[in-house]
């Protein structure tokens, strides 16, 4: 089957709360001696909301991603926000971002995407397909995540390794002649796992009437970080080999691979799974933490600032979710 699209990114932007969170602040709330947060996540600081919405995030990556891109909102045919945390039930992220950006964003469609942690990544691939289709030309995907306000701070180890903030990118076709373009990509969900990460209240099953405070926990989010370790573990080299399959390339051939940034055991678990040099890894969770769907799209803004690369250069964007779901997507820069 062939997965080549011809569609590239265009421009990014990023948006970080303002409350800055040392891992010494964190010890401190989490009770623990100084150094134990850094050593358990390798994450020095990271950023908390102090006020700020999901969709004002957003709003502000969304900008920053247009004005790199070089276009107005007139320009842009569908606003779409791809993350695994709601600001509320209804209506959907993306509509809430819209009002965020006030009236010259008006009429545009917008409609969220939500694969958890690989929401970002989903969205690139569903939407780069309508625009290869020539349903949209410019579209805006957004991942805009509050980790913050959810976290069960009795499950310390889960705790420590999360952050806040949002990144965007707009994405349009490619013109003639350009090489960049979206090679392949693949989706694999492992439902044995979708225990291993979830927050179980809060939707129909367990609706917010039912909140109290003997059944809080099931209002907090939960993961079982070691299984799903494991699980990934066994499952990461034979998923990139078919990942990389339908492209003819290898991952010798890739420039920079930028994962999700579940944690620092998940990055040399890459790392010594794929057998790659450290070089090749964008690796940010030390000044970030684990921002869930924006993590992706955050590494993406931060190679392309600080040139780790450059048009023409194949990137890897891979990662994990709750599901348990692999997700994997190969493009040309």
């Amino acid at each position: 089957m062939q997965q080549t699209r011809q569609v590239k990114i265009l421009g990014t932007g990023k948006y970080m709360p303002k409350a800055v969170v040392t891992a010494a602040e964190m010890d401190k709330k989490l009770g623990q001696p100084p150094g134990w947060s850094e050593k358990i996540s390798d994450v020095r600081l990271r950023h908390f909301v102090d006020g700020e919405t999901a969709s004002y995030m957003g709003a502000q990556a969304a900008k920053a991603a247009l004005l790199q891109a070089g276009l107005e909102w007139k320009d842009i045919d569908c606003i779409v926000c791809a993350s695994g945390t709601m600001e509320q039930p209804i209506p959907c992220n993306a509509a809430l971002m819209q009002r965020e950006l006030g009236t010259a964003a008006a009429g545009i469609p917008a409609f969220d995407i939500n694969t958890t942690c690989l929401s970002f990544l989903t969205g690139l691939d569903v939407l780069s397909y309508m625009i290869a289709a020539g349903r949209y030309r410019h579209v805006m995907l957004v991942s805009s995540e509050i980790a913050s306000l959810g976290l069960n701070w009795s499950n310390k180890e889960s705790a420590v390794l999360f952050g806040d903030g949002a990144a965007a990118a707009v994405i349009a076709p490619s013109e003639e002649g350009e090489g960049s373009r979206i090679l392949c990509s693949r989706m694999e969900t492992y439902a044995e796992g979708a225990a291993w990460s979830e927050i179980r209240g809060g939707g129909t099953k367990l609706p917010a009437t039912r909140y109290n405070l003997s059944n809080e926990a099931d209002y907090l989010f939960h993961m079982d970080g070691r299984a799903i370790f494991k699980l990934a573990s066994r499952l990461l080299p034979d998923f990139v080999q078919a990942l990389l399959q339908p492209s003819g390339f290898r991952l010798a051939d890739i420039r920079l691979v930028i994962p999700h940034q579940g944690s620092a055991a998940a990055m040399r678990l890459i790392l010594r799974k794929l057998r790659i040099a450290e070089e090749q890894l964008m690796y940010i969770t030390p000044n970030h933490g684990n921002t869930i769907a924006a993590s992706i799209p955050m590494g993406l803004h931060e190679a392309i600032s600080t040139r780790r690369i450059e048009r023409g250069d194949l990137v890897l964007l891979l990662g994990t979710s709750a599901g348990l779901s692999l997700g994997g997507l190969l493009l040309e820069y």
